[in-house]
């Protein structure tokens, strides 16, 4: 018998301009009284003062500790997560991934909310339950928690480098992929799909690709962008899994950083790999070239100079990242269709030298 399955779902979500002078209004509203705080590398100089000043403001919220943490390799992250202050109700992390996967798993650890404050939106990890964290010496996705609470500001998304809102926008539309790859395995028994899973993840990006705009760094974009990556997030959580938000475009990805010594940002990897394997499944390929044109993402990755050569040996490898995932690129067949579009493909003649 299947039963109905209980999820977690932020309790705040906030995505507006000059968020990070509320940002102890929206703790306090929800009832936590002492927090730690976790700051990226260099994100203090910039927002801290701005952060704490709107805590300390507060009556009945208190800062017990601030970190500057960028580690995320799990044994020294299991030694400061039971350092931390006893009255502690909540862990915050302000910055990029590295930070914010560090805060996450602290919190999970010590079984305390985690309250999620991106400066950028590469990815969809600042919503998700997922963390990449350092095992053995090798980058390895582990399970916590989702965040309780997530804090967007948009004029820091909008200050961000352009390349950081190129790559969630890669990552977004890796959903049409993504969720393509899992009705695959399903039909080669090789997983169950959950159809409200599906359909979010689906949603997450049909909103953004079907809107209207002008610049990608417009108000209403960047706010649509954050909805998405934060739909897809909450669609993994749904799932218990990575799979309505990861496929054989992400296993390319994680080839890639293997084998460079200097990767390119993740959802900009993605966002090239989805292009390629949306042609490998013949599936609205039109759709994806036609986001990732008109948003200005393959100007952008034609600059960068990436290798397809790089593409080809990533290609081979990406199904034994995950031998117990059975999509398109696990087929024999698909994989030498890929290589052959990298040599083929218009578009991918263009971006890849």
């Amino acid at each position: 018998m299947t039963y109905v399955h209980r999820i977690e779902i932020p309790s705040i979500l906030e995505v507006s301009n000059n968020i990070l002078g509320s940002v102890g209004a929206h703790i306090e509203r929800a009832g936590i009284s002492n927090v730690v705080v976790l700051f990226g590398e260099g994100i203090r100089d910039l927002f801290g003062e701005k952060i704490l000043d709107s805590i300390k403001s507060r009556k009945s919220l208190a800062v017990l500790e601030t970190y500057d943490y960028d580690d995320i390799k799990l044994e020294n992250l299991m030694l400061k997560a039971f350092t931390i202050p006893s009255k502690t109700d909540a862990v915050v992390g302000v910055g990029g991934g590295k930070v914010l996967d560090a805060a996450k798993y602290i919190a999970f650890l010590n079984k305390l909310p985690f309250i999620s404050i991106p400066t950028s939106t590469s990815n969809d990890g600042f919503s998700s339950s997922g963390c990449s964290l350092i095992i053995n010496g090798r980058r390895t996705s582990v399970h916590a928690s989702m965040p309780f609470g997530i804090l967007v500001d948009l004029d820091v998304l909008k200050n961000a480098p352009m390349k950081f809102i190129y790559s969630g926008l890669g990552d977004i539309i890796s959903k049409i992929t993504a969720v393509y790859d899992w009705y695959f395995e399903e039909r080669n028994n090789a997983a169950k799909v959950d159809d409200f899973a599906a359909m979010i993840a689906k949603k997450s990006v049909n909103s953004i690709v079907r809107m209207p705009y002008t610049q990608v760094t417009e108000n209403f974009f960047l706010k649509e962008m954050v909805d998405s990556l934060t739909m897809s997030g909450i669609a993994m959580q749904i799932a218990d899994s990575s799979a309505p938000a990861s496929g054989s475009e992400h296993l390319i990805s994680h080839a890639l950083d293997k084998l460079l010594e200097t990767p390119q940002l993740h959802g900009i990897q993605v966002g090239i790999a989805t292009y390629l394997m949306s042609r490998v499944q013949e599936h609205r390929y039109q759709r994806v070239v036609k986001f990732l044109t008109d948003t200005g993402f393959i100007n952008f990755v034609e600059t960068l100079k990436m290798k397809a050569d790089d593409f080809e040996k990533a290609i081979d490898m990406a199904h034994t990242i995950k031998p117990n995932r059975y999509t398109y690129l696990h087929v024999p067949e698909n994989r030498e269709k890929a290589k052959q579009l990298l040599r083929s493909d218009d578009v991918l003649k263009r971006i890849l030298v």
